[in-house]
């Protein structure tokens, strides 16, 4: 009874702090002003008027009764009428899974907690997928496949007790956390590094929120967080909305992802906070040969107005991208302190094309890492630098634009590390301006244009280039009332075009491994 009061006042606590969700209009048409690619408009469901209450069920909101079969009475009975919407009331309602159905709008009144249950026996073991590849899971605390028409809307808030789910790594808490965690019930791995919480399933943890082949799907205002894994994962879904939505993690949580869309198709994420750990707003594709075979990319896709406060990355792709991504447009987003801001990440054995990504008015603040990232090298896979054959298991990262981009504090201002077979190629980098302890290298690049361009580096040159190629840069600066400093390197570096109102020649240092008529200034 202790540990239920405790979870109360915690769930209270959580939800008082978080940011307000501010109901938003349904219309969303201004996202799609001056789009630079082809959209159809995203469609949201319809629910007939018809409305149960989930007491009239049998459910009780007392934190301690087992609403389960509640939930499944009242979907049954909207279901029987054509669908419509199943309202969860202000009070703690304790639940093992919630299956979805078509035409259905699970509707969280303010105040309302659905808490799933620890008891991880209640969560079956199902076919499904985990990170791009089919498996065995058990079952999401809230599953849907193959529905048309579904939501959950409303103020409240919806936790996952993933800590009934997730080890916890030594090395992302602190002495006394961890100390804490040590006086709890579990287990600790040979090397005395991971904590494992009693009875866990580890190789069995589902995402939160799994929503498969399903279409017309809406989430908003709803809180979100607690995931034993992912947090929200549409998976092959069309016509998504995420909408005013809060999505939250503890930052040591292993696995913790925010949203994760993988092979859909027409979707939209505006008015969104995150707060993770691990990546923030995800897109995805399948992994490897399963997810090239699967052959359906993530496409169309508006992201606007979010932040994101914590997370391995703000805004990512990859790294399971094997069946494609393109026609992304994301816009107006803040990232505090996530580890990196854009990132792009994949390596030898993906395969997959992305393609046709556009990135403007992001700002960013305390990065640790890198506000741009392209690492096609991601986890220490394919860690030869030698150039090898081309394949379909090749991934290739072509035809970004990023604009208007501001950050203030980072550990490097950029890195794009491409592949020699398959380099990163035709990113259109312009306005941005980031200060940083160290400045930007781009390695293994063809194609890359710097346009109005500043980096503060506290320390070492503003630009290194090693290994790239057909390179145009025409209007960079660097520190105030200091020259920038350029490094190029590599005996792969070809066409390298300078404005000389950019970067004086005198400032730009040309290793000997490079043939310097590769050099030229204009």
């Amino acid at each position: 009874m202790q540990k239920i009061s405790i979870i109360i006042i915690l769930a209270c606590i959580m939800q008082a702090c978080s940011p307000s969700a501010n109901h938003h209009p349904a219309n969303c048409d201004y996202l799609y002003d001056n789009l630079p690619f082809a959209m159809p408009k995203v469609e949201e469901p319809v629910f007939p008027n018809n409305m149960e209450n989930i007491t009239r069920h049998g459910g009780v909101p007392d934190g301690a009764t087992l609403n389960t079969d509640a939930f499944a009475k009242a979907i049954d009975a909207l279901t029987k009428k054509g669908g419509g919407t199943l309202v969860v009331p202000k009070g703690l309602w304790l639940t093992g899974p919630i299956v979805l159905q078509s035409n259905i709008n699970l509707h969280l009144e303010d105040g309302s907690v659905v808490l799933f249950s620890p008891d991880l026996n209640l969560y079956p073991v199902i076919e499904t997928t985990y990170e791009g590849r089919s498996a065995r899971r058990c079952q999401s605390p809230i599953y849907g496949k193959g529905l048309t028409n579904i939501a959950i809307t409303g103020k409240g808030l919806i936790d996952g007790w993933g800590e009934a789910w997730r080890p916890v790594k030594k090395m992302k808490l602190t002495e006394s956390q961890w100390n804490n965690l040590l006086r709890l019930e579990g287990s600790l791995n040979a090397q005395g590094d991971i904590w494992s919480p009693p009875n866990r399933r580890e190789s069995l943890r589902p995402v939160m929120i799994s929503l498969q082949e399903c279409n017309r799907v809406l989430l908003e205002d709803v809180t979100f967080q607690n995931s034993p894994s992912w947090n929200i994962h549409p998976l092959m879904c069309e016509n998504f909305t995420a909408r005013g939505i809060v999505v939250r993690n503890p930052w040591w949580s292993q696995n913790g992802d925010g949203l994760d869309l993988e092979s859909c198709k027409n979707a939209i994420v505006v008015n969104c906070s995150f707060d993770v750990g691990d990546d923030a707003i995800c897109i995805k594709s399948g992994k490897d040969e399963e997810g090239r075979k699967r052959g359906k990319p993530t496409e169309n896709v508006i992201v606007d107005n979010c932040i994101v406060y914590h997370g391995h990355g703000g805004f990512v792709v990859g790294s399971e991208m094997s069946g494609g991504v393109r026609n992304i447009k994301v816009s107006n987003c803040t990232f505090m302190g996530t580890d990196v801001g854009l990132r792009f990440k994949s390596n030898r054995g993906r395969g997959g094309v992305v393609e046709n990504i556009h990135i403007s008015d992001i700002f960013m603040v305390k990065i640790p890492g890198e506000p741009l990232l392209f690492d096609l090298f991601y986890g220490g896979a394919s860690t030869s630098l030698e150039d090898v054959p081309a394949t379909e298991a090749t991934p290739q990262f072509k035809d970004i634009y990023i604009r208007n981009v501001v950050c203030n504090g980072a550990a490097r201002a950029m890195f794009f590390n491409g592949l020699p077979e398959m380099n990163v190629s035709n990113v259109n980098i312009s306005d941005v301006t980031i200060t940083a302890d160290r400045g930007a290298t781009i390695a293994e690049s063809d194609g890359v244009k710097l346009n109005n361009v500043r980096i503060i580096a506290d320390q070492g040159v503003n630009l290194i280039l090693r290994n790239a190629k057909n390179i145009e840069i025409d209007g960079f600066s660097g520190n105030e009332n200091e020259n920038a400093k350029v490094s190029v390197s590599g005996n792969r570096t070809q066409n390298i075009n300078i404005a000389k109102s950019a970067v004086r020649k005198e400032d730009v240092s040309i290793n000997q491994s490079v043939d310097e008529t590769q050099v030229k200034f204009k």
